[in-house]
């Protein structure tokens, strides 16, 4: 009798285990995924793809029909990943694109309750993540090779030998294993980001941050790139209501917001650093 072992079985046995470490710390997010359209700015299913092409910069993104593509809500589980395997670094441990937590520490760093119903949708948060497929030139040498990968290559429950819950386990793919481990390509977020409740919203968070930085004239953009940025499948008008009621409130932790406008000429949406002291 000849014993098959499955692809995944040989990845999972090649890699070491790392087990989530304790206490609190900086969230950290991946600059790729704040640069470019890689989830769904809706809380409602989507199925139609996402396809952002920009110079050499190719990303394609596709759901299933029961899952949909992973939301911005979803990722906050892979900015919960990324700040657990800096945070490793940075203390001289050895961090593992395999790895384990219990849901509620997951939970608890991204913000979310700890009910039975907030851990059933950060099951279903791991069923989008590991079901939607990337297709993309961001970092190959060539815009005309593409790397595919999903967010989560698996993910399961795990229990002890009297059927204990251990926790969750999942394996992180090497493209984003990778960009995180490379310290250039990681940025510290605000804490409050988690608490940005629209979709829009936060997409517009990670991009300023992402080209806003630390300058202290800050960035802008016209509304057209942003649309086109966004992956938003909302008509252009209501994009544009949305980004002006955003400026309007204020509510970017951390960033000035205002709309530009000169004759002939699309609405700018400008953003500077608020200074620390002013916070």
């Amino acid at each position: 009798m000849v014993l098959v072992v499955s692809s995944s079985e040989k990845e999972r046995e090649q890699l070491d285990l790392f087990r989530a470490l304790p206490g609190d710390m900086a969230p950290r997010d991946a600059q790729d995924m704040m640069a470019y359209p890689f989830f769904s700015l809706a809380k409602s299913r989507r199925t139609a793809p996402i396809d952002f092409r920009s110079g050499g910069v190719t990303v394609r993104v596709e759901g299933t029909q029961e899952h949909g593509i992973a939301t911005i809500w979803d990722a906050d589980i892979l900015i919960w990943a990324a700040s657990q395997i800096v945070e490793a670094r940075d203390s001289g441990l050895r961090p593992s694109r395999r790895m384990q937590a219990t849901p509620y520490e997951i939970l608890r760093f991204i913000g979310r309750g700890t009910s039975l119903r907030d851990y059933q949708r950060l099951k279903a948060a791991l069923d989008r993540l590991q079901s939607t497929t990337i297709a993309t030139s961001i970092r190959e040498t060539t815009g005309r090779r593409l790397h595919r990968f999903s967010w989560i290559n698996e993910w399961k429950e795990r229990t002890d030998a009297r059927g204990a819950p251990l926790g969750l386990e999942l394996i992180l793919p090497d493209w984003f294993f990778a960009g995180v481990l490379d310290e250039a390509l990681v940025l510290t977020i605000d804490p409050a980001y988690f608490k940005l409740t629209g979709g829009i919203e936060r997409w517009l968070y990670r991009l300023v941050r992402k080209h806003g930085g630390k300058q202290r004239d800050g960035w802008q953009f016209d509304f057209p790139y942003l649309y086109r940025k966004s992956g938003s499948l909302a008509q252009p008008r209501d994009f544009a209501r949305d980004l002006r009621t955003l400026a309007a409130r204020q509510s970017l932790p951390g960033y000035v917001l205002s709309v530009e406008r000169w004759p002939g000429t699309p609405e700018i949406l400008a953003f500077r650093p608020v200074p620390s002291t002013a916070r």
